[in-house]
């Protein structure tokens, strides 16, 4: 690849990649709608920056069914999500941030920081594995841990779970959760989830809680 990818370019690309992580299989094509929305900018803007990456053979664009990685495309996208669990764990392991103040901040550093400044900050964070929020974070060379979860409303009843991940980036969703005890590494069982779109009752311990349905649906776990 002889251009030069500008740090918009490379979040672009990490937003497909995040959209793709959606799905079970990976290869399915994701909306620009969705890819507008998750950015917060305007469809025209998307359309613009998707013939672009097309044009550098980074995105593959079909008409009615989506976007989706080339394979180089996924290797600079994983690059970028790097820079940005890194970015996130140092804010909250050394800095003391709260899982809900970081993912702007980690925006705004990723475009800015070296690679080599970047290293160093996941040693002093501990050379994590995961982001705050339960996403792996690539290895230097781009790979990705074998990860195997579930959403949790596909999740068995009554079955011994824990809590992966969270994919919501919303601040007022993220301090609920925590303040409900539902972060990575919570220990839970799905109890009931109630008809058309209904609430959904966990616990956790000896306590039981209750949550929407739309909430859940940014929840993923594994069998214990």
């Amino acid at each position: 690849m002889t251009t030069e990818l500008s740090p918009t370019m490379r979040e672009y690309l990490a937003e497909v990649y995040r959209l793709s992580e959606q799905h079970e299989d990976k290869q399915e094509y994701v909306s620009t709608s969705s890819l507008a929305e998750l950015l917060d900018v305007s469809a025209p803007a998307v359309n613009r920056m998707v013939t672009k990456l097309r044009d550098m053979n980074l995105l593959e664009h079909e008409p009615y069914q989506g976007i989706r990685l080339t394979e180089a495309g996924a290797r600079e996208a994983l690059k970028y999500l790097r820079r940005h669990r890194i970015c996130e764990a140092f804010l909250v392991n050394v800095m003391g941030y709260k899982w809900h103040e970081v993912h702007a901040e980690a925006d705004r550093m990723s475009r800015a920081l070296s690679e080599r400044l970047v290293e160093r900050m996941a040693e002093m964070a501990g050379n994590p594995t995961h982001c705050p929020h339960g996403e792996p974070i690539p290895d230097a060379e781009g790979n990705l841990p074998d990860f195997h979860d579930m959403p949790l409303l596909d999740a068995e009843m009554k079955t011994d779970l824990v809590l992966t991940r969270v994919q919501t980036r919303e601040r007022d969703r993220l301090e609920y959760l925590a303040a409900l005890g539902l972060t990575p590494g919570a220990h839970l069982q799905l109890l009931n989830i109630a008809p058309f779109n209904g609430p959904i009752q966990l616990k956790l311990g000896k306590e039981y809680r209750i949550i929407g349905h739309n909430l859940a649906g940014a929840i993923r776990v594994r069998p214990v």
